[in-house]
């Protein structure tokens, strides 16, 4: 890794451990550049403004919890059916604890939808395209009749945004949310089954 690759990874596991403590908003670039032994001049080499700093603790947020529900996708002896659930529950599972750990990552979450929305549309589009994989699996195993599996996948991830997000949207322990989403998992497993063919 090169040194200017080095002091951007150290810029940012500095400003995770400060915003996880004070929060975006009680955070000052002059903080994070002391925390990080140099001057507020150096860090704007690095990073124009604290919004660019979320950016990038937001996007490696994303890519963790896209990196954990890959695997589901990909594994064997699974029917279309297990993955979606299983892939739901991660997520679920996965941004819960995370919220759960870290009580400003809401705050991020927040202002990156507000002030960079391209950033959480990349996110919403990769993981739509792994519903939709999941989708073409089970068209190919006969386990699904979906023929817009694009279409669908949006309509999956809108119909369970809930547990994407889930302390933007409830106070629910997780055990109450995975219940429901094992609840809404069954109504849109329904939905998506091939219909038996007539004798």
């Amino acid at each position: 890794m090169k040194r200017h690759e080095q002091i951007r990874e150290a810029i940012i596991d500095a400003a995770k451990q400060r915003l996880t403590r004070y929060g975006y908003n009680k955070t000052t670039m002059a903080e994070l550049a002391g925390d990080c032994n140099m001057s507020a001049g150096n860090l704007y080499r690095y990073f124009v403004s604290k919004v660019d700093i979320a950016e990038a603790l937001a996007r490696d947020s994303f890519a963790k919890t896209t990196d954990a529900l890959r695997p589901i996708v990909r594994q064997q002896g699974l029917t279309a059916a297990d993955r979606l659930e299983a892939f739901i529950l991660k997520q679920l599972d996965v941004t819960y604890k995370s919220l759960e750990h870290d009580r400003h990552a809401v705050e991020i979450a927040e202002l990156i939808t507000r002030e960079r929305p391209h950033v959480s549309n990349d996110n919403l589009a990769q993981k739509r395209s792994l519903i939709a994989e999941i989708l073409a699996l089970g068209n190919a195993s006969g386990e699904f009749d979906v023929d817009d599996v694009s279409f669908v996948a949006e309509m999956i991830q809108a119909a369970t945004t809930k547990f994407s997000y889930p302390q933007l949207f409830s106070t629910l322990p997780l055990a109450d949310l995975e219940r429901e989403a094992r609840g809404v998992c069954r109504l849109l497993v329904t939905g998506l089954r091939r219909a038996p063919r007539p004798a």
